[in-house]
């Protein structure tokens, strides 16, 4: 059994597929255009949460943070309430979130700050100064992502700032780094891109093509300096051949139309997923990941092969697991977390890491993620 219920220790949440930016390499939308039609804008409120996570299951954890593939937290309509929650059933808890940090008042953050308190910390993703961050963070605002991190930093929150570092930014990383220390943020963590590495070619880009606020075509490109590279991308690189990859930002022109998991063999990457060993990151930290939907998945990489966009509709290689129990089996609004966890779901997954190639069924998502060389693991610089 991958894990049993009374040792999950950690809940990642996505309470939301709901999102204020337009970043050009999320899932949730066409390379920074349309976006993506297969998902919902699914959002859990307070009573989906008190239903999914009961009390008993609460106080054993150690740990909750919301973050999630799609959406941001603080465009959900419950996120403080549902910290409160969690809070109030287990006061001994961390508490986290991933943020861009460009919406809500003033007083929302300091309230944020109150409920967070010193067991917790929220990451403000930003990705630059006001003249470069919203290149990547599409639609935010430079002005209200300072006074809200400023709010609640002066609130007593416990504040951190993740720089993803590209061509067009790295000039401004020490003066991101002086600014992070004067607001009073308690870390400044720098970020290397691990989606230069295309999942949709299997090969490498060093650049993508998005719009920016003015509608005028940009490129994001990877940084130049030795010092911001991505060393398992690297690898991954050398196993593939360079190419030039123009993305569309519009459905129209490739929606449904790409299978990356049509599996080529005679490709040293395919070769790569087909052998690596995986350890899986999430076992290891008794931690489950809950979608915006309800959806139970072991991670964040798995439920995110759900819906791309580059997919026919159930057409990315998860739902060949899916279909054997169910959809619906392992929706934790339908199903307790531990009747989900005994319904076989867990363990086919687990199950398909012993399988010889991913043609046989090895889950590729998992070997990216969790095999050698992932390009996860040396991102954080």
């Amino acid at each position: 059994m991958m894990y049993d219920y009374t040792d999950i220790r950690t809940v990642h949440l996505e309470i939301t597929e709901k999102c204020n930016a337009a970043c050009p390499m999320c899932a949730r939308n066409i390379n920074g255009g349309e976006d993506n039609p297969w998902l919902q804008n699914s959002e859990l409120s307070l009573t989906d949460i008190i239903t999914i996570f009961p009390d008993r299951f609460i106080q054993q954890l150690n740990h909750m943070f919301m973050c999630g593939n799609y959406g941001d937290p603080i465009v959900a309509k419950d996120t403080l309430k549902v910290f409160k929650h969690f809070r109030s059933v287990n006061p001994t808890i961390y508490l986290s979130m991933n943020t861009n940090g460009s919406a809500r008042t003033k007083q929302w953050w300091k309230d944020l700050a109150e409920v967070i308190g010193k067991d917790g910390y929220v990451i403000f993703s930003v990705d630059g100064l006001e003249d470069t961050n919203y290149l990547y963070r599409k639609n935010t605002v430079w002005e209200k992502i300072m006074e809200n991190a400023g709010s609640f930093i002066d609130a007593g929150g416990i504040a951190h700032w993740e720089y993803i570092v590209f061509a067009h930014n790295e000039h401004q990383v020490e003066e991101a780094r002086r600014l992070s220390e004067e607001m009073g943020f308690q870390k400044f963590q720098v970020k290397t891109s691990s989606r230069f590495f295309s999942s949709v070619s299997g090969s490498a880009k060093s650049y993508i093509k998005t719009i920016d606020r003015h509608g005028s075509e940009i490129v994001i490109r990877e940084p130049t300096g030795a010092a911001y590279e991505n060393l398992s991308t690297k690898v991954m690189t050398s196993l593939s051949e360079e190419q030039e990859i123009i993305f569309p930002t519009k459905k129209v022109d490739l929606l449904g139309k790409l299978n990356p998991e049509l599996f080529n063999p005679h490709s040293k990457v395919q070769q790569h997923y087909d052998s690596t060993p995986i350890k899986c990151k999430v076992k290891e930290e008794k931690s489950i990941y809950v979608s915006a939907e309800g959806i139970l998945q072991p991670c964040c990489w798995v439920a995110g092969q759900m819906y791309n966009w580059y997919h026919t509709p159930k057409g990315s290689q998860i739902w060949s697991v899916i279909n054997q129990v169910g959809k619906d089996k392992i929706n934790a609004l339908n199903y307790t977390i531990e009747e989900i966890l005994e319904n076989n779901y867990f363990n086919l997954i687990e199950d398909s890491w012993g399988k010889s190639s991913c043609n046989d069924g090895k889950l590729q998502v998992c070997a990216k993620t969790c095999g050698l060389n992932d390009a996860f693991t040396q991102q954080y610089l």
